[in-house]
């Protein structure tokens, strides 16, 4: 949503293109909002709207009310940023208003905000090039990544959100099926980034972490690395902060997972019984499948079959300081139908 408070871009339906144009020229962000006192949206104004009525003839000094577009896209506080950003390429627009179910204004969304208005140097690399085996039919002619959720690809909703955080240079990792993703997302310019594509071998699968000897040269800055079956708004430039604030050469993305254990568990000592606890829950950190990886750790990674495990055990050994940046924000891996199920019934 725009930065500025939207009452900046507002004009009185009996305002003049003069006044309009002075909003546009003020608020700066291409869009003139005609208001009644009630607060309902009754039209916009572009700076091409008031060149084309001076062109049939109009004076600034006349009402901008019969110049102002009525038919204007608008969506509701909860549209979902990819949504948004799927209507302003459609009909090509820059800005879309926000209104609540009256039709009175709440806000604007601007292109350049949804899709990050500070491009961050730091790549982003997504492993998508699994089989998805374990959600059966449903992958069989399509890449799990491109399983939809909430009607949008998860790989597109991860691109998307990447590209929100300021990533302008997306590499995806591809095998099985992969002339679905390409050919879905190409070279990635309706998605407001440059896509390039790491290609497995087919029947050569690289693993987890293989596939990242495949970037076409060494990056001079920490790499954003994920699976490419997660859901989730996880904190890119917190993470990227964490991890350059830390020191580390790897961070790895953390969550809590709690499992309880369907049985009574005892402590004993010396053969007696201390203590029961009736199905207890174990809480552990786990790996979320999110990483940030310095260029040196990238340059370690073989041309094979690669686990990214043993980078990061590899990392240890050597004595690199390893990361863990807990994920506090919406994820979700979808492996299994349980989980897409999740993913589909909670998914925004």
């Amino acid at each position: 949503m725009s930065s500025k408070p939207v009452s900046q871009l507002c004009l009185p339906p009996d305002g003049t293109l003069w006044d309009a144009l002075q909003v546009i020229d003020k608020g700066a962000c291409g869009i003139a909002l005609l208001v009644g006192a009630d607060q309902r949206l009754l039209g916009t104004v572009t700076d091409g709207d008031i060149r084309r009525a001076l062109l049939a003839g109009a004076s600034l000094q006349d009402r901008v009310e019969p110049h102002a577009r009525r038919g204007f896209t608008s969506v509701n506080a909860v549209t979902p940023r990819a949504e948004v950003l799927d209507l302003m390429q459609a009909r090509q627009i820059h800005q879309i208003p926000i209104l609540d179910d009256e039709g009175r204004l709440k806000g604007l969304h601007l292109l350049h905000e949804i899709i990050g208005s500070a491009p961050r140097p730091n790549w982003a690399v997504i492993m998508a090039g699994g089989k998805g085996t374990r959600l059966g039919e449903l992958t069989r002619a399509t890449p799990k990544p491109m399983l939809k959720v909430a009607g949008r690809p998860i790989l597109e909703r991860l691109v998307l959100h990447l590209v929100g955080s300021g990533i302008r240079r997306v590499f995806i990792s591809t095998n099985y099926l992969a002339g679905i993703i390409e050919d879905h997302f190409g070279d990635g310019a309706r998605f407001g980034c440059a896509i390039e594509y790491l290609r497995e071998e087919p029947g050569e699968p690289l693993g987890t972490g293989g596939s990242l000897a495949l970037l076409p040269e060494r990056p001079e800055q920490p790499v954003f690395v994920c699976n490419g079956d997660l859901v989730t708004q996880v904190d890119v430039a917190g993470m990227f902060g964490f991890h350059e604030e830390g020191g580390h050469a790897a961070t790895i993305g953390v969550r809590g997972y709690s499992h309880e254990i369907p049985f009574g568990c005892l402590d004993v000592s010396e053969g007696r019984v201390t203590s029961i606890v009736e199905k207890p829950a174990i809480s552990q950190l786990i790996n979320a499948g999110i990483y940030i990886l310095s260029p040196e750790v990238i340059g370690r990674v073989p041309r094979r079959h690669f686990p990214i495990t043993e980078l990061f055990e590899e990392a240890l050994r050597l004595g690199d300081s390893v990361g863990a940046f807990e994920i506090a924000d919406e994820w979700l891996d979808v492996g299994q139908r349980e989980q897409l199920k999740q993913a589909r019934g909670g998914a925004h």
